[in-house]
């Protein structure tokens, strides 16, 4: 049934796309002639309207290629529309390179540049509303694709989590089968319903539309004799490994002479290109951001000075890239004390060592601004994972897994942990999930989305004390 749903999914797809394709075409040709009532010089209509017996069936050829009409439940939409632009992104280049190829001089280029912007808006417009209602529909109980897994483990709780969270997606989870623990052990409601040999009995019954196999690392042993039951059995089947606590979602892989490896850890930023590109962003940023906020840096400077007795910067030894210390720059938000005061923990509510302009610079972050020297120095940079004291560290890379994989970048004055809320007394765990998969997943684009979520969530911080 499910099959079925998605065959007849795919074909108003195709359909849609076709129909999208010829009116955004003729609205094109409309715009650049009718209404904008260009006169000599121009081809005659029908040999513009000619090229869409290529155009259709070129870009839905495209389309397909992009595997636009694969299924999509757990797809983002911003995924699938970016998918869409580069396929009417090579379309567009495609079709002037047979113009140019066919001598076609008096085609309008800006007719076919007209044509490209509305493609991309029409048909990003028609699948978000199609998705939605789509998704309205599964969260109603209709369209839905019944799952068993095999085996209970950190990744058949994650699995069931994330199937929880999304019903939209359209996915109802039958129970699971495990060797090793009793019927009626749930979790969120999912239920054991029996050990792993009752696949036999129940894929033969085909009432199933997917298998999940979600065996913890102890019965790996029969994970080529179920999957090759489940190939038999002609079930589309997944396999959902339990070491992703090992292994990062989108492990870096390489073919060794066609034996697969599967690398611990993908750092882009080892990348000596990237790492280019980021020190120049972070120069450039830091020598701009120094001079816009060079008034703020001074009025600070100058009310430290008369609030209080002391300097006006405090450094701080932290722990940087590939775990060498640095002095880390702030402006002085607390009364002068001992070295041993300072090492005692961190700072808490209504601390008494705060001066009263520091508590305002400290919930502003308005003490973080001479970080912008430590990121000119080369100690930090604009983004990244925020770095702690010596002897935190050593604390955490105990109790944390996973917690000095941090190290393996610059730090940063801001990072994906704080414009998620982590910072100051919250989880050490949470934060260190969200330090790693900004490590994994670094781009250019991820950097400047943090920069800009800092400033449109504001630098006030209910947890910086």
């Amino acid at each position: 049934m499910i099959k079925d749903n998605q065959k007849l999914l795919n074909k108003i797809h195709l359909l849609l796309d076709a129909v999208v394709i010829v009116f955004a075409y003729v609205l094109a040709w409309l715009i650049r002639f009718e209404f904008g009532r260009v006169t000599g010089g121009v081809l005659p209509r029908e040999d513009y309207f000619a090229a869409l017996f290529v155009l259709v069936p070129g870009y839905l050829s495209l389309y397909s290629a992009f595997q636009l009409y694969t299924p999509k439940r757990t797809t983002r939409t911003r995924v699938e529309i970016f998918t869409l632009v580069k396929a009417n992104t090579v379309g567009l280049f495609g079709y002037l390179a047979a113009l140019y190829l066919l001598h076609q001089e008096d085609y309008s280029r800006s007719m076919i540049a007209i044509f490209y912007v509305l493609n991309i808006a029409l048909a990003s417009g028609y699948r978000v509303v199609l998705r939605d209602m789509i998704r309205h529909f599964r969260k109603k109980g209709y369209n839905l694709k019944h799952v068993l897994l095999v085996g209970y483990s950190r990744a058949a709780e994650q699995y069931i989590e994330r199937i929880k969270q999304n019903p939209a997606w359209g996915y109802q989870i039958m129970g699971v089968l495990d060797d090793h623990m009793d019927r009626d052990v749930n979790f969120k409601g999912i239920h054991v319903i029996g050990e792993i040999d009752e696949i036999y009995r129940i894929l033969p019954e085909n009432n199933l539309d997917e298998i999940a196999i979600t065996l913890s690392l102890s019965d790996y042993d029969r994970l080529e004799e179920i999957v090759s039951f489940c190939e038999k059995s002609g079930v589309h089947t997944k396999f959902i490994p339990d070491y992703n606590a090992v292994i990062p979602t989108k492990p870096y892989t390489e073919d060794l002479d066609g034996l697969p490896v599967i690398n611990i850890r993908n750092v882009p930023l080892t990348s000596g290109w990237n790492q280019f590109l980021k020190r120049s962003v972070d120069l450039f940023g830091g020598i701009v951001a120094c001079i816009l906020f060079s008034p703020v840096m001074l009025v600070c400077a100058i009310l430290i000075k008369l609030t209080s007795e002391g300097p006006i910067l405090f450094k701080q030894e932290r722990i940087g890239l590939h775990n060498r210390p640095f002095y880390m720059y702030k402006f002085r938000s607390m009364r002068l004390q001992t070295v041993e005061d300072e090492a005692k923990g961190w700072t808490v509510k209504n601390d008494p060592r705060v001066t009263g302009i520091g508590k305002f610079m400290r919930k502003t972050s308005l003490d973080e601004l001479p970080q912008l020297f430590n990121i000119l120095k080369g100690d930090m940079s604009l983004v990244g994972p925020r770095p702690e004291r010596p002897q935190f560290v050593e604390k955490f890379k105990e109790e944390v897994p996973r917690y000095m994989i941090k190290h393996q970048v610059r730090p940063g004055m801001t990072g994906w942990a704080q414009v998620n809320g982590y910072r100051g007394d919250t989880s050490i765990r949470k934060r260190i999930d969200c330090d790693i998969y900004y490590i994994e997943n670094w781009t250019l684009a991820l950097d400047f989305k943090i920069i800009i979520l800092t400033f449109v969530k504001g630098f006030i911080n209910k947890n910086a004390y």
